[in-house]
């Protein structure tokens, strides 16, 4: 498929063919939710914790005798029922990682690169290089391009003063080829690629 290459400041600057075995494929729903999974699973802390019976600082003696209180049964003060006692089936500290093969991460990826290409959320730039780090500048390149809610990728390394410029931007991230990602392609409504990060695109899948 072809597409239109624009600069920044919104004027033409060629276009570039993109390849159809990764931006042209039928969106499949459930391989780029099984990704999206995976992702949120992979990056939760694990970090909750409860404290159990056996953790509890407290005497283990029996409270009172086993009868004639007219009481229930009670031994240790550590058990759930009291106040200040262990957590019954608590929290406790875990990996929440899934396992998902890569095969289908790589096929989740190229989905999710077709899906914003066939509703239009797709756009091409020459590069994403920016002179003066002055975010007010490139707020002014965004509203000329239509952006206010986008993911732009560069190629290996980005550009110093862009990437300074766009970080006080709300919802606009700024990423290397190397972090492209299918939940973040997802949350934002624009997926903006350099022509050095569809030339690197094309040669991972290649």
């Amino acid at each position: 498929m072809e597409l239109k290459v624009t600069t920044l400041e919104g004027k033409e600057a060629g276009s570039v063919q993109l390849s159809d075995e990764i931006f042209g494929l039928e969106p499949r729903k459930d391989i780029i939710q099984r990704c999206v999974q995976w992702q949120l699973n992979k990056r939760q802390a694990g970090t909750h914790k409860a404290k159990g019976r056996a953790e509890i600082w407290r005497t283990g003696k029996k409270m009172y005798k086993q009868k004639g209180t007219g009481g229930a049964r009670h031994g240790s003060a550590r058990v759930p029922q009291f106040r200040g006692g262990g957590r019954a089936f608590g929290p406790v500290v875990r990996s929440h990682e899934t396992g998902l093969p890569k095969k289908v991460r790589v096929l989740a990826l190229k989905h999710a690169l077709s899906a914003k290409a066939k509703d239009g959320g797709l756009i091409v730039i020459d590069n994403a290089q920016l002179e003066a780090a002055k975010t007010k500048a490139l707020i002014g390149h965004f509203s000329g391009l239509g952006l206010t809610n986008a993911l732009i990728i560069d190629g290996a390394e980005l550009h110093n003063g862009f990437a300074i410029a766009a970080r006080n931007i709300p919802n606009i991230d700024v990423l290397p080829i190397q972090g492209i990602n299918v939940y973040d392609i997802l949350r934002r409504h624009k997926l903006v690629l350099t022509k050095a990060a569809v030339d690197a695109l094309e040669a991972r899948f290649k």
